[in-house]
């Protein structure tokens, strides 16, 4: 059986979204626009809005530079490195095609962008739409045809046609110290709880397979809105994560649809969640993304977590016992302002005890305007670097022993990518696009298509990925 490496090493930043993948052709003489979508999966459903309302004003677009009027690049801030990123994509736009439109998280520093490309056309901030469609009118112009330039149902997707993040909120309200998010994107502001099923019943329709709820923070859905009561199919809906996720899970079989929850805090009222992951007639999958940073008590209040008094090992285990085959994926940091060799022994054996089934890990990192910054006691490079290599390697051994654990099960996967050589990239419900593993399925797979939900018999077991045969 071949192996092939696992697209997904333990290294990757757990904070990114899939590549950028844009389907059509423009057509000839159509004012086109480049993309360049940086950053998370919150950030891809921006640039997918963006692009939805520049389609229906007659604009083509493109994957690349080539052949553009003018890029797009929507960056990110979330650290200092992904703001280097931003500033080398746009610098790499410039000099590539010359007219560039910042927008993004990195946007709301627009004298810090203008220092660096004093060239670039215009800057936004984050979801400023309407900024965005006047600067790309100044430097390109729309010329619509209404015979040819119609906008399909689900706007413009820029994930693979099976699956689609859907985005339920804006914004944050909490405070924690190492983190700019709030002050980038603001408040948290939800969306009415039929507008998101109204999006996610019309992305159904046009053949989503799977749903990826996400937002700043998942579980505070709705609380902007006082849990307002909304009409939906003859009834009324809360806007409550909840009320949200029931109405969810009932869009679909769950033989022919996913919905997978991102970003949800570790509220007490999660574990209201767990009774429709463990319902086989709901298209929920048991699956939790769930962001302790830490384990010890003092270390969450340093970060102003609001989960710092929450006694997490006994949630996760009632989790577990209402719904046995919940998979749970949390990121962490390590090497935090004041972060003892005590408190990340303690954080080790936490997870020791928590046995997580997938987690990513960042090495903490000073960011411009984060509380953070001003903490004493920062910890040495060299430090961090050994606390996450340890901390991965105990994440890794995990994995493993849960991985081979499903050796011999069956389960069900949805079909990414088939290569030339007929190797199949799927992922199980336990595994979310690009931050978790795959199962790959190296031999009858003549027929299948990628998209399709199909049973597989596990055979063989990695560190992060699975190998299957079809059942």
């Amino acid at each position: 059986m071949t192996q092939n490496p696992s697209s997904n090493p333990p290294e990757l930043r757990p904070d990114l979204a899939p590549q950028l993948q844009v389907q059509e052709t423009p057509r000839a003489g159509q004012p086109t626009l480049g993309m360049v979508s940086l950053g998370c999966p919150k950030a891809l459903v921006d640039s997918e809005r963006i692009l939805t309302r520049l389609r229906a004003e007659g604009y083509g677009i493109s994957p690349d530079y080539t052949g553009a009027d003018a890029v797009i690049v929507n960056t990110c801030g979330f650290l200092d490195s992904a703001k280097a990123e931003s500033l080398d994509a746009i610098g790499e736009a410039l000099k590539e095609n010359g007219k560039v439109i910042v927008t993004g998280c990195l946007g709301a520093e627009p004298d810090y962008i203008r220092e660096h490309h004093p060239r670039i056309l215009a800057v936004t901030g984050p979801h400023q739409y309407e900024q965005v469609l006047d600067a790309v009118h100044a430097a390109v112009p729309p010329d619509p045809n209404p015979f040819v330039d119609l906008l399909p149902a689900t706007g413009v997707q820029l994930t693979p046609r099976h699956f689609s993040y859907l985005k339920i909120s804006e914004g944050c309200n909490h405070r924690c110290k190492f983190c700019i998010i709030p002050d980038m994107r603001g408040r948290l502001v939800s969306r009415p709880a039929h507008a998101v099923l109204r999006e996610a019943e019309k992305l159904v329709t046009a053949g989503v397979r799977e749903l990826l709820v996400i937002s700043q923070d998942t579980s505070a859905y709705g609380m902007d809105r006082k849990h307002d009561l909304n009409p939906w199919k003859g009834d009324e809906v809360r806007s409550h994560i909840t009320d949200l996720t029931r109405e969810l899970g009932r869009l679909g079989n769950p033989k022919d649809l996913w919905i997978r929850l991102h970003y949800v805090y570790p509220y007490p009222f999660v574990r209201e969640l767990i009774p429709l992951m463990a319902d086989p007639d709901t298209a929920v999958l048991p699956y939790l993304d769930i962001p302790f940073q830490h384990s010890h008590p003092d270390m969450l209040k340093r970060m102003a977590r609001p989960a710092a008094g929450a006694k997490t090992l006994d949630e996760i285990a009632a989790w577990r016992a209402t719904c046995p085959d919940i998979t749970l994926r949390s990121t962490f940091i390590v090497g935090y302002p004041g972060e003892t060799e005590a408190e990340f022994q303690h954080l080790l054996d936490w997870m020791d005890e928590a046995k997580l089934d997938r987690v990513g890990c960042f090495k903490y990192e000073n960011v411009d305007g984060a509380r953070s910054n001003a903490l004493p006691d920062h910890v040495a490079e060299e430090v961090k670097q050994d606390r996450w290599e340890r901390f991965m390697q105990k994440a890794q051994a995990i994995s493993e022993a849960k991985l081979e654990a499903k050796v011999g099960q069956t389960m069900d996967v949805i079909i990414d990518d088939i290569d030339e050589d007929g190797i199949a990239t799927c992922r199980t419900k336990a595994d979310a696009p690009e931050i978790d593993g795959n199962l790959f399925i190296d031999e009858g797979t003549d027929g299948l298509k990628v998209g399709e939900i199909v049973t597989v018999e596990v055979d063989e077991a990695g560190e992060y990925d699975l190998w299957g045969k079809l059942g």
